[in-house]
């Protein structure tokens, strides 16, 4: 898992990031980083090349996509069987890279994204004494279906509605990059590719919307007992509006109320959205390389 080399060896999900520098000290740290939805890791690139570059290389870092979301690969399998790429199945897998990563690695850092902070919640609740830090960003931890935007696209992700619009998103794959550009104008080049590539994977676009299904069903009362107990391994970066989130953001600050010398929560700028990545992957990243340097970790 230290080199691009080792790719083909590795599951399809799961991206090793150290494409541009060498690893100049022993391995004793990983991080590991979980995607919101869609589970795209290319998305990411700006934000984990720039944590990257922040270690001078020598923190390792194994970037996993949701397993059924990377375009171009044969996800036929969830359209027979959704809980393949649903919410336990990528649980079980996050667990299964933590337990192999400890054999290597003597400190594991967990970053997540949107429901990729619910995701590493429960891989830490399933394996607290193997994860030393969590980094959530933009965590949609609790009752996400009372969200703005849960309210407002949860009737998107229903059936038969993610079948419909995964066939119909094949027509909107063909369009021509100048036409997909013009429609996300504000988007960098190559995260209009990313775009274009899900666009163009049916598969992948099933997968990401009967997971966001599931999320509306399950991702519900806060687990109060678990970010209590783990409060001082977590650290939480929150927007200033975040639809995703909405009145959450209290209730989870609530929580934390008595254990405010534990936790580390920033409140970010205005200008960064839920969806980073596509726009402000650096500013984040330097946020997570600053909680990265403090613990000690590279």
């Amino acid at each position: 898992m230290t080199s691009t080399r080792d790719v083909r060896i590795l599951p399809d999900f799961l991206i090793p990031w150290e494409r541009k520098l060498p690893v100049r000290a022993p391995l004793c740290s990983l991080s590991s980083f979980q995607s919101g939805n869609p589970g795209l890791v290319d998305f990411y690139t700006p934000f984990l090349d720039t944590i990257h570059e922040k270690s001078e290389g020598r923190l390792p870092i194994l970037a996993r996509a949701h397993m059924g979301h990377t375009p171009f690969l044969d996800h036929n399998e969830a359209y027979k069987d959704r809980s393949s790429v649903g919410l336990t199945a990528q649980v079980e897998s996050i667990i299964e890279l933590i337990d192999s990563a400890k054999v290597t690695y003597q400190k594991l850092v967990m970053v997540g994204h949107s429901v990729g902070s619910w995701l590493l919640l429960q891989a830490l609740k399933a394996r607290p004494e193997a994860i030393d830090s969590v980094f959530l960003l933009f965590p949609t931890v609790t009752h996400i279906a009372r969200t703005p935007n849960g309210r407002n696209l949860s009737w998107l992700f229903c059936s038969p509605l993610p079948r419909v619009i995964s066939h119909l998103s094949v027509v909107a794959g063909i369009l021509p990059l100048r036409v997909v550009s013009y429609l996300y104008q504000h988007w960098p080049l190559p995260q209009v590719l990313v775009l274009r590539s899900l666009l163009q994977s049916p598969s992948a676009v099933y997968a990401s919307l009967t997971m966001a299904d599931e999320e509306m069903k399950t991702i519900k009362e806060a687990d109060t007992h678990l970010l209590r107990t783990h409060s001082d391994r977590i650290h939480i970066y929150f927007a200033e509006d975040d639809d995703w989130v909405g009145d959450q953001k209290e209730l989870l600050l609530g929580i934390f109320s008595e254990h405010q010398g534990n936790v580390k929560i920033v409140h970010g700028h205005r200008d960064i959205p839920h969806a980073f990545c596509i726009n402000h992957g650096e500013p984040l990243a330097e946020q997570c390389s600053a909680w990265l340097k403090e613990a000690q970790l590279f």
